[in-house]
């Protein structure tokens, strides 16, 4: 067992792996899998918070699109994600994990609010945090929430989970087998050649902040530690 590369990590998760392989919705073997994940991520000693996205339940833009209040669409896949990251709080307490939801919107039935300093003391105790209802702003991404809280706690890499690719590439290689897979991008040339990395609000917030990012393929459970040991995983942006 080599030394773990990071002491706090945050991991950015998007809805749709929730789902699996099917097109809506939770699939219980998917969410136990990124459980057992996380909870390796706190056998080696490291912090970890995550954000998760509501993809797989609700797309705010798309309701948009179809003539829904953009705003209010959004604050609907805010609550998506709320499902999303009570899903995931069970599933990791069901293995072990002691698991800590926290709001950007005021739902306290069911998560505590965002506090910033109270995030970080769960960290400090060991307890996984996950952040649900993205920045709590309509308009804005479930990855600037990831790169905002990521930068607020002191995260040292923002873990970027994809489930169809393992890494960032020129096109999408889904539809051009030859696209061109890179294995370090520096912020710039990611933006200016406009990458589905992650939006552009998020990719200047790391930027700013100096914040690395590795793009990696959840699919392979033995990622995420292969990630935190140092090794060359994914794509690098930093």
């Amino acid at each position: 067992m080599g030394q773990v590369k990071y002491q706090r990590v945050l991991l950015k998760l998007s809805g749709e792996a929730l789902a699996g392989g099917a097109s809506f919705g939770i699939d219980p073997p998917t969410l136990l899998l990124i459980a057992r994940q996380i909870q390796r991520i706190r056998e080696l000693q490291v912090d970890v918070a995550a954000v998760i996205g509501g993809g797989n339940i609700w797309r705010g833009v798309e309701a948009s699109r179809q003539g829904m209040d953009r705003a209010t669409a959004d604050y609907a896949g805010m609550l998506a994600t709320v499902i999303n990251a009570l899903a995931l709080q069970d599933a990791l307490e069901s293995i072990g994990v002691v698991t800590r939801t926290q709001s950007a919107i005021a739902i306290q039935a069911v998560a505590e609010p965002y506090i910033r300093r109270r995030a970080i003391r769960h960290l400090e105790k060991g307890r996984v945090v996950l952040f649900a209802a993205g920045t709590g702003n309509p308009y804005m991404t479930t990855d600037t929430a990831a790169a905002l809280r990521a930068v607020e706690i002191g995260a040292e890499v923002l873990l970027m989970a994809k489930n169809r690719v393992d890494g960032v590439y020129s096109e999408d290689p889904a539809r051009n087998p030859a696209a061109t897979k890179f294995t370090h991008l520096d912020y710039i040339e990611a933006l200016n050649l406009r990458l589905a990395v992650m939006d552009s609000t998020a990719l200047s917030l790391c930027m700013e902040n100096r914040l690395p990012i590795i793009v990696f393929n959840l699919k392979d459970a033995s990622n995420v530690e292969r990630i935190l040991l140092g090794e060359s995983i994914g794509t690098l942006v930093a």
